[in-house]
């Protein structure tokens, strides 16, 4: 409906002299479209929140459902939100019976903020921060009390200066920034200049400070030990089991990642997400450090011992780490040729003479990797090692000789026979094809991938093989395909003889070739 003002009068003179001014007022005829309009801008404006109503409950559903699967896929997980929610409701009882609030001084909420704060998901994390908080709280509570004291004798007029001063000098620190205190006692420095702020600050204005040092001492003692207790005796979750576990299963999934790599490159097999399996490996760096450093605050437990090497792990965890960025060159080298360069490709006559030599020098270096896989699972030595070593050293032998032959003059191919080719080939032979020096150079480069990798996995196996004498693992002697204890003995002849097959077997396959 339209509206407006329209000033339709002049000014007249009259009798009087007095200006008549005259006004109008024009209605608009109403449109039947107009309240059309505005129903339908009511019904838009119900449809978009209809939209955004719809799209929150999606969100959340979506939300749940991801919930749902890691409850299902780590159990471990909603344990600890149990063990949370059981000490949380245990230190709540320092609140709610008068006897045990009046017992802390009313400073049970430092007990409640502890249990927040120190109890983690693994049995190690939950320690380390329960023994830093202690620690640093205990420690910065005595030397804030003893600055007090000197304040006091000062005077009253030095008092604030010589507390002012010695803030000034402990949060100053740069204790936090040294590796070695930052790697296992960064948190309890925190605390600990939390702590004496706290105090040196109260005791200027607090007359009783002893008392609130001794309670907050006691709530937070109170506190760790509920967060220890839970998290030790209701379904623990160890930091050091979690690392071995981490260790044996990146040794396997670095063995799958060779050996996909190979056969991949010559058979054209299909992507499968094994192949991946190294960058787990590379990816894990920070997840082993943090872990051993849970680990050593750990009791023992299981078949871990009191004083366990775990730095050890840390050093396989380098040695598996060399060895993935070499299977990553690979893996890239593979993709490259695969992915149609020029300069990269191989004839395919050369890549079947070499398919042999390349896949058995992949296979023996992943089969010393999951019988070191094997080694690190059962905590148990393996006489199988030594020779799957032995093994890998002369299939690397063999191929340097493989491809010095090569490097030295232009390789004459000829073409292999299938069985329905076979009555052909009698009568006529197949040309052999000269192969350039200049196509062999693809060949030569994951060939010597190839080596850098049998060596790094050589420098895993003295690593376990080092963990193995540091944490004393047992021996075990293979005698008619049974395992048999043998702690602290030598290997029977069973070994010998099977070394001696090993080596027949080998020098056939040099005459072979």
């Amino acid at each position: 409906m339209a509206t407006w003002l329209e000033m339709a009068g002049a000014s007249k003179s009259n009798s009087g002299g007095v200006a008549h001014v005259e006004w109008k007022v024009n209605v608009g005829k109403s449109s039947p479209d107009d309240g059309l309009v505005a129903d339908e801008a009511g019904v838009g404006v119900a449809k978009r929140m209809h939209r955004q109503i719809m799209h929150c409950l999606v969100k959340i559903g979506v939300f749940f459902d991801k919930a749902r699967e890691i409850a299902a896929s780590e159990p471990k997980k909603v344990i600890h939100c149990v063990k949370v929610g059981i000490a949380l409701s245990l230190v709540s009882l320092l609140y709610y019976m008068r006897p045990l609030y009046d017992g802390v001084g009313g400073n049970a909420m430092w007990a409640v903020m502890t249990v927040v704060v120190a109890l983690e998901y693994s049995v190690g994390a939950t320690i380390a921060k329960s023994f830093n908080r202690v620690g640093a709280t205990f420690l910065a509570g005595s030397i804030g009390l003893g600055v007090h004291w000197m304040a006091n004798e000062c005077g009253h007029e030095l008092e604030p200066l010589v507390l002012q001063l010695s803030v000034f000098i402990v949060v100053a620190t740069f204790s936090r920034f040294i590796p070695s205190v930052k790697a296992r006692f960064d948190y309890g420095a925190m605390i600990f200049i939390l702590t004496f702020s706290f105090v040196s600050m109260s005791g200027y204005r607090v007359d009783k400070l002893l008392d609130l040092a001794r309670n907050r001492v006691s709530t937070i003692a109170i506190g760790t030990s509920l967060c220890i207790l839970t998290s030790m005796f209701l379904y623990p979750v160890w930091a050091g089991k979690d690392l071995h576990d981490l260790i044996y299963q990146n040794l396997e999934k670095l063995a799958d990642s060779l050996d996909g790599c190979v056969t991949d490159y010559f058979n054209g097999e299909s992507f499968d997400r094994k192949l991946e399996g190294y960058k787990c490996v590379l990816n894990s760096k920070a997840t082993e450090v943090a872990k051993a450093n849970f680990a050593r605050w750990e009791p023992a437990h299981g078949p871990f011992k009191y004083g366990h090497p775990w730095k050890q792990y840390l050093k396989i965890g380098a040695s598996m780490r060399t060895c993935a960025y070499c299977i990553e060159t690979l893996r890239g080298y593979i993709s490259s040729e695969v992915s149609g360069m020029q300069f990269l490709q191989v004839p395919e006559l050369l890549k079947e003479h070499m398919k042999q030599i390349c896949m058995t020098l992949s296979s023996s270096s992943s089969k010393v990797l999951r019988e070191l896989a094997i080694t690190m699972e059962t905590m148990r030595k393996s006489t199988k090692t030594d020779i799957l070593v032995h093994e890998m050293k002369f299939a690397v032998e063999t191929f340097q000789n493989v491809l010095k032959d090569l490097s030295n003059r232009a390789v004459v191919l000829v073409p292999t026979t299938t069985v329905s080719n076979e009555e052909n080939s009698r009568n006529c032979k197949p040309e052999p094809e000269i192969v350039p020096i200049m196509k062999i150079f693809p060949m030569a480069t994951m060939a010597s991938l190839l080596i850098e990798i049998a060596e790094r996995v050589e420098g895993i196996a003295v690593q376990v093989e080092e963990m193995a004498a540091q944490a004393q693992f047992d021996n075990f002697v293979v005698i008619n395909n049974n395992m048999k204890k043998n702690k602290g003995t030598k290997p029977s002849n069973h070994h010998h003889h099977h070394h001696v097959d090993v080596t027949i077997t080998s020098f056939q396959y040099r005459l072979a070739l």
